[in-house]
């Protein structure tokens, strides 16, 4: 069963709600596809106007520019991934389990609940694997903070870092391993695919080694006592 669901944003992201028109929507789906096909560096709006069948000026209404615009696509997956977690945790009780099932939804291996029409999630998350940091790894990233565009990957992070604290209490580090598991499942699918020589996953055929990683590293860092 698929079900609807309205992500709300951070105003201070867009000078036009883009979800509230069909230019809107199809200026967010046409930079999905056009970032994760050539990357942040060489996308513009010049290009997307194209793609999109628009003006460059009419794309400027809904974003002032094109940081903006990735960060706005970044934080609406974090906040998706994060409504992910939570319905697929709901009925879950055993702390064991709601990790395995964060790692599992970290390497995209989860059935995704929701309809999006305008959104591809599969080409959003190759975009958060290798364009996400460059939202916030800026000059101007104080500022970015102190206008909440981090909210969703930290709610996340903190999502995830309770549950960590329900199987183990007395660990320490919580929060660090919480960020630490999102960074690094990341970088061993960017490795993986890109610099097969840092990982250890260059000739598998599917994604099941990483995810033992990811296990392998959380469980050993929670092991009850340290």
């Amino acid at each position: 069963m698929e079900l609807q669901l309205q992500i709300k944003m951070n105003p201070k992201l867009y000078l036009r709600d883009p979800e509230q028109s069909p230019l809107g929507r199809n200026i967010i789906q046409h930079s999905i596809l056009m970032i994760q096909k050539i990357g942040f560096e060489d996308f513009t709006f010049k290009k997307l106007a194209v793609e999109v069948g628009t003006t460059e000026a009419s794309i400027y209404r809904y974003f002032e520019n094109k940081h903006k615009l990735l960060t706005y696509v970044i934080a609406w997956f974090w906040t998706w991934l994060e409504y992910q977690l939570l319905y697929h945790t709901n009925n879950v009780k055993s702390p064991k389990e709601k990790i395995q099932v964060v790692i599992r939804l970290l390497a995209f291996q989860l059935p995704d609940q929701f309809t999006f029409s305008h959104i591809d999630r599969n080409r959003l998350y190759e975009i958060a694997i290798t364009e996400g940091s460059k939202s916030y790894l800026t000059k101007h990233v104080t500022q970015d903070n102190k206008d909440h565009f981090f909210k969703p990957y930290k709610d996340l992070c903190a999502r995830i870092a309770e549950i960590f604290r329900e199987y183990n209490p007395s660990y320490k580090y919580p929060r660090s391993l919480s960020s630490t598991l999102l960074e690094m499942a990341h970088y061993q699918f960017f490795f993986k695919k890109n610099l097969p020589g840092l990982t250890d996953f260059a000739n598998a055929k599917d994604d099941a080694g990483v995810v033992q990683f990811l296990q392998h590293l959380v469980f050993s860092a929670l092991k009850k006592g340290s």
